[in-house]
């Protein structure tokens, strides 16, 4: 083989090894420090970042030890970048003074971006019944509309995605029924005040589900009928009312009458507010020290009332 040949085929060589590599490292992602100001929240993020205990420890860790896993962020049209993962670790970094975080940037288009947003964030233990409910619907929503474009190239596989079965892929990843996905997206429907109430466990999730068949004006006369009667109401009791209201016949009066029924587990139940409780004991004392207090000092009546009848 002549030499100019051998310099030639080398030299090809060279060059697609070079693009070749040159092409891995710009695929390889790379973590950047970004200015904290740059880094904005994912639009219509349904996961609360609260200054609760548990946020004030990661503040204290990112004070020690920095931001030890990067966040993920996508650019914004208008400038920064749009965080996907990392929302309260943003927030503790503000909290803690830092001037920037460590950021792994990546294009994504909406409904990608929302599946990373959602998949991150239902791995936490500690999820709300609202938090889960918008995760769920975004995540569904998300699949839908990838289904949807598969569906003009691909046909049959864009089918199978809508409907049904998004939800069954919701389902599936996180670790849910298809029905429990279902029931959770129908709490989306509540207004504000009442899902504020299933968060904080005032209206159990089950009666919350039927509720949400109301529409704005009737879930509004239901939370005044509910305020004004001082009682939470019952499976029973909102299933009743979402049949009156497809029926025709809700009001504030039909609701006040049914939330102002006594329950039958309330028969037999007596219920002490620990405000009241409060007062009797000191402050140092735990529910079960003012459990077992009570329970003596019944006890020490009973023994009392006892002697009296003997006389």
């Amino acid at each position: 083989m002549p030499k100019n040949s051998l310099n030639v085929s080398l030299k090809g060589a060279d060059d697609i090894f070079s693009t070749e590599e040159s092409r891995q490292e710009q695929q390889r992602e790379q973590v950047q420090q970004i200015p904290i100001g740059e880094l904005f929240p994912f639009k219509n993020h349904p996961f609360k970042v609260l200054d609760d205990e548990s946020m004030q420890r990661t503040v204290e860790s990112v004070e020690q030890y920095g931001v030890l896993s990067p966040l993920i962020a996508r650019p914004r049209p208008e400038g920064g970048y749009e965080i996907i993962s990392g929302h309260r670790r943003q927030h503790a970094a503000q909290l803690a003074g830092l001037d920037a975080l460590p950021v792994i940037v990546r294009n994504m288009d909406d409904d990608a971006a929302v599946l990373l947003m959602v998949d991150s964030n239902l791995q936490r233990e500690n999820i709300l019944p609202s938090e889960r409910a918008f995760a769920y619907k975004m995540k569904l929503e998300a699949l839908k509309n990838q289904g949807a474009r598969s569906d003009l190239t691909c046909g049959q596989f864009g089918h199978k995605l809508i409907g049904a079965k998004a939800r069954d892929i919701v389902a599936d990843e996180s670790g849910d029924n298809a029905r429990n996905v279902q029931r959770f997206i129908r709490l989306t429907s509540l207004i504000p005040e009442l899902l504020d109430m299933v968060d904080e466990k005032k209206i159990a999730f089950n009666p919350a589900v039927e509720l949400s068949y109301l529409d704005e004006s009737q879930q509004r006369d239901f939370l005044e009928a509910m305020n004004d009667t001082q009682n939470a109401p019952s499976l029973s009791q909102a299933q009743r009312l979402k049949k009156l209201a497809q029926e025709g016949h809700f009001s504030y009066d039909v609701a006040f009458a049914v939330m102002g029924e006594e329950k039958k587990d309330e028969l037999d139940k007596v219920v002490i507010k620990n405000d009241t409780l409060r007062k009797y004991f000191p402050r140092s004392y735990t529910p079960k020290q003012m459990e077992d207090t009570i329970i003596k000092l019944l006890d020490q009546w009973q023994r009392k009332q006892q002697r009296q009848n003997e006389r």
